[in-house]
């Protein structure tokens, strides 16, 4: 009995740990750029004297749909999507460098460039990119910037940082929502990533795969519930037989 219990309550957890990723994917549906999280149920033997026999549920995520988004025109001149699998180099908020698919790019006040959730784009050397003041700044399908200033010829002031992960050094995604290499160290640039203009990447959640799985997994939850419902029943009968012989 004891181990119908102590199933049926690792069931349940992994299973609300799945809502809880389903319920964060369907969140981010209209996020630029959002790579949808993946999350698999993995039975893990418990050991141990008198235990070889029990197997917990464990919920797991494995990492992220790599699949694109869809791209939407925007004509924007500052909106930019990544062609294959090359990403942003940004900087995150821990000042460490990490990567974004969102394209949808600004230029703040004083001249930086950033994305449209403030953080600071990187060039191909590592460096945020500033433009003069009132600049009217554009970008190159190449990655390169190029800034205006009123009647001025336009000049460069950087590239784009477009980098590529390998299969030796995948990425992963932070507790921030941006992604880094498994390895911590900086990918370098991409010479040859090149970009879409005037396109943003949309989220690769599929609003309608998620909202099923949501409630299959609501299913699952309400009938690893009843188990252990079950289990106390048994339980509470057991013990009345027991007194009743006693």
């Amino acid at each position: 009995m004891d181990r119908l219990i102590y199933t049926a309550m690792t069931g349940a957890s992994a299973a609300a740990n799945r809502q809880a990723v389903l319920s964060n994917n369907l969140a981010n549906v209209s996020t630029n750029g959002f790579r949808a999280e993946l999350s698999t149920y993995r039975a893990v033997p418990v050991r141990g004297e008198g235990s070889t026999t029990r197997v917990m549920a464990l919920e797991a995520t494995p990492g992220f749909s790599d699949l694109p988004g869809a791209p939407q025109r925007t004509g924007r001149g500052m909106d930019a999507m990544t062609t294959g699998n090359s990403w942003f180099g940004v900087q995150g908020l821990d000042g460490t460098e990490a990567y974004t698919r969102n394209g949808s790019l600004e230029v703040d006040s004083e001249g930086t460039l950033k994305t449209n959730t403030g953080l600071t784009i990187l060039s191909d050397g590592g460096a945020p990119i500033v433009a003069p003041i009132g600049a009217e700044v554009t970008l190159g399908s190449d990655g390169t910037v190029t800034a205006k200033v009123g009647k001025q010829a336009p000049t460069g002031i950087g590239r784009l940082k477009l980098a590529t992960p390998t299969a030796e050094d995948p990425l992963k995604r932070g507790e921030d929502g941006l992604f880094r290499t498994t390895s911590g160290e900086p990918m370098p640039n991409d010479a040859n990533a090149r970009l879409q203009l005037g396109v943003i990447e949309g989220s690769n959640v599929n609003a309608i795969e998620t909202m099923v799985g949501m409630i299959q997994t609501a299913r699952q939850f309400e009938a690893q519930t009843r188990l252990m419902q079950t289990a106390e029943q048994d339980d509470r009968a057991a013990a009345q037989l027991l007194g009743m012989q006693g």
